[in-house]
């Protein structure tokens, strides 16, 4: 089947669906509460929903511990609704997408208890299991490697006598990729969904799916990654992904990867246009301040230049080469308004935050609750807290030496859970996630009466409604899509410049990152009186000053055409 790369025109919505909206009433979330607001995702002007993991799972990381890859959670609904939600969605001209999970799955999948039992099981070699040695009686693991979310690498079957490797949580046995049997269990799962009609997938951390023969120590001593350079971008990486490509290339689908520690030169031989393509896009994160998952927990205040210079770095080394996925939010990371607007500006910061990146050339997605400028919640004791890896570092830290109160304040600045919160949809009780009279899973932010959906439903100058505008102006523009990048003002530690141009025309994007008022001097070739305003997040555009600087007032941002 020929591919059309409609992604190249889409805006996705991402759903965790755990914190989304309940709709039956158990203060979880659900397909049900999804389908009560497909209406409003639509609304948005997005063309498609990226689901994280509805599959069933016992939650040892909510849903990325997968125990069956052909259903769906319970909590979450059933097949049954999943295909109401699948079909309302395209009604409404919405992609779909789902989570693929494939470097682990839980210790409750079939394939894992099967593989445990027995050494002569054909389910052992599934997962990476090998004999570990012996320090003064006591077992001892293969290798020195690190988990990302929960200790060591290595979790000892006594029955066995044999260790399985977990690069994430102890209930998240990786998968054994190099056993043809597993990849051929993937193609099965991929054409399931494919043929129930979604329209691709998100492949969750695939590039840590091949691991380097032998698993030898590392001794590079990252702390808390031990290994990574012996799993991350392995030996057999391109084939394994080469081989479900061929299952995409059956359908008109996409498929964008999720990749720690990836460079533009390092995803190009997966991403570039070719014959030997094998993704359609890949998540990086390093304009999130960070080159991997866990490191949103070290000490880093943010820097506008660090996030121009990755977000620019792509934008040249891609273009007419591949494609970018464009994202500032998503269930690994904390609030982007907390992390790198200002909650004193809230409004005014989310606003300039969604600029910055929507006018980018690639495909953008959006997170639950980004829209309205959701904001971090605070925990009083590690006890609020469910995330697996959070919980990993604070006890991490407390060994260390580091204070109760001093672990704590790092959770709260960079724990995942603060994008985990509920939506917050109204200002009634649980912000309209759930029942009055039902505790919802995990607390929702107190802010809530002030930050909710409802509310900017009904302010035409909302951070809901601003991204409406938005998303809109970037679909409406042939320049967005495929114009050339260019940054100005590189340097500068307050504002971020660029311009989009095609032949016929150029668009100047401006934004300032500071809480105060500052002064600039426009790019050389634009006068702003010249150009027509787009979009704006204050109500008037000054011009330019008696000395010729214009003024900026706090986290304020500009669209001109020209």
């Amino acid at each position: 089947m020929e591919r059309t790369r409609w992604y190249k025109d889409a805006v996705f919505y991402q759903i965790w669906p755990r914190s989304f909206k309940d709709g039956n009433g158990d203060g979880i979330g659900d397909l049900w509460g999804v389908l009560e607001k497909l209406d409003y995702i639509a609304s948005l002007g997005v063309t498609g929903i990226w689901f994280s993991p509805l599959y069933p799972s016992p939650n040892a990381d909510y849903g990325y511990d997968i125990a069956d890859y052909r259903s769906i959670n319970s909590e979450y609904g059933d097949l049954e609704v999943f295909k109401q939600v699948l079909d309302g969605a395209h009604e409404r001209g919405l992609k779909v997408i789902m989570d693929l999970v494939v470097n682990h799955t839980s210790v409750e999948h079939p394939w894992f208890k099967e593989s445990r039992a027995s050494k002569d099981s054909p389910y052992h070699d599934y997962y990476i299991w090998r004999k570990g040695t012996v320090k003064d009686g006591i077992p001892a693991p293969p290798n020195n490697w690190d988990s990302l979310f929960e200790g060591r690498a290595w979790e000892y079957e006594p029955a066995l006598d044999e260790w399985y490797l977990h690069i994430f949580a102890k209930g998240q046995p990786d998968l054994n990729m190099d056993n043809p049997a597993v990849r051929a269990e993937v193609e099965g799962i991929m054409h399931f969904w494919l043929d129930m009609g979604v329209d691709g997938f998100r492949e969750d951390v695939i590039t840590f799916i091949s691991k380097v023969e032998g698993l030898p120590n590392d001794y590079l001593m990252v702390p808390g990654a031990r290994g990574m350079r012996f799993y991350d971008n392995g030996p057999r990486l391109h084939e394994c992904l080469s081989q479900f490509r061929r299952v995409l290339d059956g359908y008109d689908c996409m498929a964008v990867g999720e990749a720690p520690m990836i460079t533009p030169h390092k995803a190009l031989p997966f991403i570039e246009e070719g014959p030997d393509q094998t993704l359609d896009m890949m998540f990086n994160f390093e304009h999130m301040g960070a080159d991997c998952l866990f490191t949103d927990f070290v000490p880093m205040p943010f820097s506008l230049r660090r996030y121009k210079d990755a977000l620019s770095r792509w934008q040249r080394e891609l273009d007419g080469r591949a494609w970018n996925a464009l994202y500032i939010e998503n269930h690994d990371h904390p609030r982007i308004a907390s992390r790198y607007g200002s909650e004193r500006y809230r409004e005014k910061s989310a606003m300039a935050l969604a600029v910055s990146y929507l006018f980018l050339k690639g495909t953008p997605f959006v997170y639950q609750g980004q829209e309205i400028g959701m904001v971090n919640t605070h925990f009083s004791s590690i006890d609020e807290v469910p995330d697996v890896s959070a919980r990993n570092q604070y006890r991490n830290r407390i060994a260390s030496g580091d204070s109760p109160e001093k672990a704590m304040a790092l959770i709260n600045r960079a724990a995942r859970d603060h994008a985990r919160t509920p939506v917050q949809w109204s200002a009634e009780p649980h912000a309209g996630f759930c029942p009055a009279d039902v505790d919802p899973w995990f607390a929702e932010n107190p802010n809530y009466p002030e930050i909710n959906v409802a509310r900017d439903e009904g302010d035409p100058d909302s951070v809901l409604n601003f991204y409406r505008k938005a998303i809109a102006l970037r679909r409406e523009l042939p320049v967005v899509r495929d114009g050339s990048y260019r940054e100005f003002k590189r340097a500068s530690d307050v504002h971020y410049f660029y311009v989009r141009e095609d032949e016929d025309e150029k668009l100047l994007v401006m934004c300032s990152f500071a809480d105060k008022q500052t002064l600039f001097r426009m790019p050389l070739g634009f006068e702003l009186e010249k150009g027509e305003l787009l979009l704006a997040n204050y109500a008037d555009a000054p011009g330019a000053r008696p000395d010729g600087f214009y003024a900026f007032r706090p986290y304020e941002c500009r669209v001109y055409r020209f």
